[in-house]
């Protein structure tokens, strides 16, 4: 190799040093920018605060015992972490009680939005569920850990029945039901035969979880 060229690779080396600090490895053995991530996307979570999978949904509906992650760009002081009363309700500086129960994360987003406008210019309001505290599923009868469970990931018969430890002696598995509020026509009752399903025999009868369900297992 000549000198000129030894020369040129020294070079080389050197630049790519150079910018390796500036660069982070992403899972995928890529590089990225350091400063990716939440400043980038617009939003500055809260020391130690990681959002949930999804909680950036704009369709997701907020409900009582959620916490919400508020962010008000440039004002710090109106940024904060707040639960979602029972009342349905959070208090924000300037902006005082507002409904967040039964909205979805924009429809929170413009109500805070309008309220701020009395008060600053053009006012950039986030809402990001922080915690989802308001969906959860009940499990009751013959299984080891009856109670209520959080429904956070899509939740099946199956994995409930497995997140509440599995039958106790004597469960009548072929005979378990979900019970379902339906708004107009009541409470629906679902029926589950654990034994066939593991068969294979009636795979739709491991129906996805709701929010409030309940499973009985006699």
């Amino acid at each position: 190799m000549t000198l000129k060229a030894n020369g040129q690779l020294i070079i080389s080396l050197l630049v790519v040093s150079l910018a390796m600090p500036l660069f982070g490895q992403g899972a995928d053995g890529q590089l990225h920018s350091a400063t990716s991530g939440a400043k980038a996307a617009g939003t500055d979570l809260p020391p130690g605060s990681t959002a949930l999978a999804g909680s950036h949904d704009k369709e997701y509906v907020i409900g009582s015992a959620d916490r919400l992650s508020i962010n008000v760009w440039k004002e710090p002081d109106m940024t904060q972490t707040v639960p979602v009363r029972s009342d349905g309700k959070i208090t924000l500086p300037l902006v005082g009680d507002i409904q967040a129960s039964g909205r979805t994360t924009q429809q929170l987003q413009e109500a805070i939005t309008a309220k701020l406008q009395t008060y600053m210019t053009h006012p950039e309001v986030t809402v990001i569920v922080m915690q989802i505290n308001s969906q959860k599923f009940n499990i009751l009868g013959r299984v080891t850990k009856p109670g209520s469970y959080p429904l956070t990931t899509t939740t099946t018969v199956l994995d409930a029945i497995a997140d509440a430890g599995g039958f106790q002696d004597f469960a009548k598995t072929k005979k378990v039901y979900i019970l379902r509020e339906k708004a107009n026509t009541g409470e629906k009752r679902i029926a589950f035969n654990y034994k066939d399903v593991i068969q294979g025999k009636h795979p739709e009868e491991n129906i996805r979880l709701q929010a409030d369900d309940t499973v009985v297992v006699p």
